[in-house]
């Protein structure tokens, strides 16, 4: 049985979200870092970005969240938090030609505050 291209799309985001894609990049934006760790530096930036990128991958999407599953929002910290995967050729310079091929796809999981978007 083959997988339809939107299902295998979203099985990679997936495995990206979880951090599970080792050719993955994530992204926090400076903004959001800052706001969590009460724009403390060392382990309070360390813990925010644990939380931040724990928050991330138990994302429960429901149904009118897309069937790539490259978008989600939640609210950490009373602010609201968005993040989007991005897909990208694998040096990074152009979008990619088939983002359902893994051996060609260098994801980008961009996560920032709803203010940064």
């Amino acid at each position: 049985m083959t997988i339809p291209t939107t299902e295998r799309i979203a099985r990679l985001n997936d495995h990206c979200r979880r951090g599970l894609d080792p050719s993955a990049r994530i992204m926090v934006t400076h903004n959001c870092l800052a706001r969590l760790s009460g724009d403390g530096e060392g382990i309070a930036e360390v813990l925010a970005q644990a939380e931040l990128l724990a928050a991330v991958r138990r994302y429960a999407f429901k149904p009118g969240d897309g069937p790539e599953r490259d978008f989600g929002a939640f609210d950490l910290q009373d602010q609201r938090i968005l993040f989007k995967i991005d897909y990208y050729d694998m040096a990074l310079e152009f979008g990619s030609e088939d983002p359902a091929d893994a051996s060609i796809t260098r994801r980008v999981l961009t996560v920032m505050l709803a203010e940064d978007y």
